[in-house]
């Protein structure tokens, strides 16, 4: 049996060879399985991060690993250019939970967010109407590529990638009144995430998503939501939307749709899909069978197995948990929730909290300065959210 590396060579590793993209923390993450992932050096963690709400089933959900070891034996890619099974099983599920009607899928949040921004421009091409302009969000983040870079609402996140893809117009997330002055007659959508998550766990003002769609119906303009962090239960129901009494034209996802796999989709009506005809978009590894039928065996999870109220059961005990630490500790300023969704917004430094509870055995996710964000995965236990709980109890002790 080959040697296992320790986190001194691992990390050696990396420095030697991957690019510096990323300021990491001095562990490697070997092994994990539900909420618990292990170091090179065999020290345990409670994950509250997931990978970054990825693996919302936990490390290595037997149904999605029996699912993987079993498509891997029998088929790991085709092309498009033909029909793949799981791809579709995969596409009828989403459609059958959600208000879309046909998928396209993509390999990451970023690339299914392009989709969608190819998608609205061809829909109003096809109609010749001369509507290419998108409005996004301040504080919004769509992902990396040069479209979605330009989607996102954060000139951190922009820096050095001048210029920019034109045709985007930022607006302040729950302000209606500033969309409403935005619009014009090259608007094509609206995109928005239905709690942000990169921007701060910032929660939309009651009302605000109907209006959205309210404005966009009045205009003539498609609305979507990016759900790649929110989507596949995080908030406690399948989608984000379904909390707010609205649907969008468009969705994207990624994230918790593969169960730990790469994968992206865009989901759409039938009316806007009809846009994206053969030649229009493509992905040579988009929907491949690996990774639809690691999402076919996540999304039966999720459905069938009591993850959804075990979410919204647990996330509102951790609610509790951290509502009672700010009224504790005065420099916690307000705590934001939904599901396992969960910012803590602090008069302190949010990146020592995360060392510390790492030191303590605790993955936590600081969001810049200021804001502690808590991910753990949808099969989280009460006992380990208390224990989760009781760690920050004890770093907000020593602040």
């Amino acid at each position: 049996m080959e040697r296992e590396r320790s986190n001194e060579e691992i990390m050696a590793l990396t420095e030697r060879h991957v690019a510096a993209t990323y300021r990491r923390f001095p562990i490697a993450l070997v092994r994990g399985r539900g909420a618990w992932v292990w170091d090179g050096d065999g020290k345990r963690y409670l994950d509250f991060v997931s990978g970054l709400a990825v693996c919302n089933l936990g490390h290595c959900h037997p149904a999605v690993v029996e699912a993987l070891q079993r498509q891997a034996a029998r088929l790991l890619h085709v092309s498009n250019l033909y029909h793949i099974e799981p791809q579709a099983e995969l596409a009828g599920l989403l459609a059958a939970n959600s208000f879309g009607d046909k998928v396209f899928f993509c390999n990451s949040g970023a690339e299914a967010n392009e989709a969608a921004i190819k998608l609205a421009r061809k829909y109003f091409s096809d109609r010749g109407e001369g509507r290419f302009q998108i409005i996004t969000m301040e504080k919004s983040f769509h992902g990396r590529t040069m479209a979605t870079l330009a989607a996102t609402g954060q000139k951190k996140v922009q820096e050095g990638f001048e210029p920019l893809l034109e045709k985007f117009v930022y607006v302040p997330f729950n302000d209606v009144e500033a969309l409403r002055s935005a619009l014009g007659e090259e608007t094509a959508a609206v995109l928005v995430e239905p709690i942000q998550g990169e921007g701060g766990v910032n929660m939309p003002a009651e009302g605000y998503l109907r209006e959205l769609r309210s404005v966009c119906d009045g205009a003539g303009v498609l609305l979507i939501f990016d759900e790649v962090q929110v989507g596949m239960g995080r908030t406690g129901r399948l989608f984000a939307y379904e909390h707010f009494g609205v649907t969008p034209d468009i969705m994207t996802l990624a994230k918790g749709l593969g169960g730990g796999v790469a994968i992206g989709a865009m989901v759409a009506t039938e009316e806007v899909a009809r846009s994206f005809t053969a030649g229009a978009h493509a992905s040579t590894f988009g929907g491949n069978p690996l990774a639809t039928a690691a999402g076919v065996a996540a999304l039966k999870a999720t459905l069938e197995e009591g993850v959804l109220e075990n979410c919204r059961k647990v996330g509102a005990q951790l609610a509790q948990g951290l509502e009672r630490l700010r009224r504790r500790f005065p420099f916690i300023r307000e705590v934001r929730a939904l599901g396992l969704m969960m910012g803590v917004e602090l008069d302190a430094s949010a990146p020592d909290v995360v060392l510390r509870c790492m030191e303590r055995g605790l993955l936590v996710n600081a969001i810049g300065e200021r804001v502690l964000r808590l991910l753990p995965p949808l099969v989280i236990s009460g006992e380990e959210a208390e224990c989760g709980l009781s760690v920050l109890e004890e770093v907000f002790g020593e602040l």
